[in-house]
């Protein structure tokens, strides 16, 4: 089993703050987004956890219906793996908002979640892989396979019950786009997010 390295554990729900670190040039739909987020920590803070992750969805899918939400550097992709693209970091760590971009036949590895997250489907179609734990084995369990296509959304809380692979199929001819959300400061999306695990 491999893991990414992890200093410590997913930050906790802290209090709710005016404003995010949006970029300068962000776009009217990720400052809108930005918003929405912040709101949906100041809602968790009084009502129930559920509605947090409900929130987020929401909020993704309103952000992808914008054709604006990215500027064309932000579509960049890398024929080495999928890029991500930070778009935005919340000033208390509660949250970072990213751009993956996938060429075809590439995809992130087996994984768990240290932390929430949710993305969205904005071009292209990706397919996910769902697994279960076996902790008899020590390693995922292939469950099932879906098609994700433009508009799909998802959100996962912290931990191995929603084990999945995303990707853009080796037999598309067009790249992907996805938009997520991860519980972590900005600069830990590279390593304090995906729990790495053998399938």
């Amino acid at each position: 089993m491999r893991l990414e390295h992890v200093s410590g554990p997913a930050r906790p729900f802290s209090p709710a703050h005016p404003a995010s670190d949006c970029p300068a040039n962000k776009s009217p739909a990720l400052e809108q987004l930005c918003r929405e987020i912040d709101a949906a920590f100041a809602a968790a803070e009084t009502g129930p956890r559920a509605s947090f992750g409900e929130r987020v969805r929401l909020a993704l899918q309103r952000a992808i219906a914008d054709p604006g939400l990215l500027r064309p550097d932000q579509r960049v992709s890398n024929a080495q793996g999928y890029s991500r693209h930070l778009l935005a970091a919340d000033p208390l760590n509660r949250y970072a908002i990213a751009a993956l971009v996938w060429e075809p036949g590439q995809a992130s590895p087996v994984h768990g979640h240290r932390t929430w997250c949710g993305y969205a489907v904005i071009e292209g179609g990706l397919e996910e892989t769902l697994y279960r734990w076996d902790a008899a084995a020590h390693r995922a369990v292939e469950t099932r396979r879906h098609a994700r296509p433009p508009g799909a959304v998802s959100y996962v809380d912290a931990g191995r019950g929603a084990i999945h692979q995303l990707g853009n199929p080796a037999d598309t001819a067009a790249r992907a786009v996805s938009l997520h959300i991860y519980g972590v400061a900005g600069e830990q999306i590279a390593t304090h997010v995906n729990d790495l695990l053998a399938a």
